[in-house]
């Protein structure tokens, strides 16, 4: 005879294998590729370096924010945000390998006629997608950006590999580099901030696309959380916002290459990423829906939101997925 446990099990299978179908079958019907839904080469997506339309938001960029940025000529203006943008963009693109890395690494550990299988490969192909289209716009904007900082870049081969072993711990880091630039990019399109075409329409083909990846990682961690041990929770609840605050750091903070290049300073550097009030109000904002998730699987104890606050990321949690951050709090 089945407990309710087990009922509620296998019914939260059976919708997760629907998902999963539904999201496949998305991927199937609505994708995009980067050289057929793309006018590259058509007069209006051309890049203009001079476009003021580089010019970084002073409420939803941290360096955009600084006072020092806005008291700029309008040319560095320009400049700086061309740069801050684009190798926003190329870190964009490694961060989808160390994601296929980890995915393929699990994807091939499935058994045949695992559903899993067939998303995480429709998923893996849609980002090699989006690392051809976020490789073409860095290319075509004649930006010699660097991309993710040494360190991390150094790392992100082992970091892929470690992911396929650890697949909750995989899903969290997903999670934790998709957020911070989907919730970004969400804002700038909700807010009407002006954007050169190209970047525009790129950012139009990765939201609508990242949705899909969103929900699965979110989902696989609905499922899977709530059947972990007392001490995998307890580990998983305290190094949840550590890993949350630490990759969003490494994704949209710009490397000190660019700093040197164009002589920030080291107090504006510091402010921008991530000590003032505003720069921390908008590392929070990222990560709304990361609190609702865990609240909802249990992994909000009272030490893990000791450690949200630590690590300056806490705040409510949203009310429904992508909702609009008005009530993040700030680290005194």
């Amino acid at each position: 005879m089945s407990t309710p446990t087990a009922t509620r099990d296998r019914s939260h299978d059976e919708a997760y294998e629907t998902m999963l179908h539904t999201l496949s079958e998305g991927s199937v019907h609505v994708h995009f590729d980067p050289y057929e839904d793309i006018a590259w080469d058509s007069p209006e997506m051309q890049i203009d370096k001079n476009d003021p339309r580089w010019v970084l938001s002073p409420e939803l960029d941290p360096l955009g924010g600084t006072a020092w940025y806005q008291a700029q000529p309008l040319e560095r203006r320009i400049e700086i945000g061309r740069w801050r943008m684009v190798n926003a963009i190329k870190v964009g693109g490694a961060f989808e390998s160390i994601l296929i890395r980890g995915l393929m690494h699990y994807a091939m550990s499935l058994p045949n006629g695992s559903a899993e299988f067939r998303y995480c490969m429709h998923e893996m192909t849609e980002e090699c997608n989006h690392i051809q289209m976020f490789q073409e716009l860095v290319n075509r904007s004649g930006t010699d950006v660097p991309g993710m900082r040494p360190l991390f870049k150094a790392a992100t081969p082992l970091i892929g590999v470690a992911g396929g072993y650890l697949p909750v711990v995989l899903m969290v880091g997903i999670l934790a580099g998709e957020e911070p630039i989907d919730h970004y990019q969400k804002a700038m399109l909700r807010e009407g901030v002006e954007l050169p075409p190209a970047m525009l329409r790129t950012m139009e083909i990765h939201i609508a696309e990242e949705a899909r990846h969103i929900s699965f990682a979110d989902e696989f961690l609905r499922l899977r959380v709530p059947r972990l041990g007392r001490i995998q929770k307890h580990l998983l609840a305290v190094a949840f916002p550590v890993i949350m605050r630490w990759l969003a750091g490494e994704i949209m903070t710009t490397p000190k290459s660019i700093k040197k290049r164009f002589d920030i300073p080291d107090d504006v550097f510091r402010q921008a990423f991530w000590q003032s009030p505003h720069a921390r109000s908008v590392m929070s904002s990222y990560f709304g829906d990361m609190r609702r998730l865990c609240t909802d699987v249990g992994l909000m104890t009272p030490m893990a939101k000791r450690m949200w606050k630590r690590m300056g990321i806490d705040g409510e949690p949203s009310n429904y997925r992508g909702e609009p951050d008005r009530t993040a709090t700030l680290v005194a």
